[in-house]
């Protein structure tokens, strides 16, 4: 990655983690050493959840979907998302990806 997309890619995760400490949830932070063979995700603090922030002109979703299904399991969560950054919006006007299986345990929790 270049140092642009890096400093990108960085920017947006700080903007996903001040806008959750924002609703309350005081221990997201920022996930260090992204890439690695034992990657959690780039953001941590959410109990249950591994969330991977993408900042790309270009939507890549089947593999960010695969990226973050292989971090869950690093980070042994069951709740994951990829949350993606919209053309010059704020966090607010991000999009969200869960995988299916997450739609369904959530279904099941909210719906019991």
């Amino acid at each position: 990655m270049t140092s642009k997309n890096k400093a990108k890619g960085s920017a947006w995760e700080r903007a996903i983690v001040a806008a959750l400490q924002s609703e309350g949830f005081t221990d997201a932070e920022r996930m260090y050493g992204a890439g690695r063979q034992d990657d959690r995700g780039d953001i941590r603090g959410l109990s249950g959840w591994t969330i991977e922030a993408k900042d790309h002109a270009r939507h890549d979703i089947a593999g960010w979907l695969e990226e973050l299904r292989v971090e869950m399991a690093n980070g042994k969560t069951p709740y994951g998302a990829v949350v993606i950054k919209r053309r010059q919006a704020s966090t607010d006007k991000a999009y969200c990806v869960i995988p299916w299986s997450v739609l369904m345990e959530l279904l099941r929790i909210t719906n019991a």
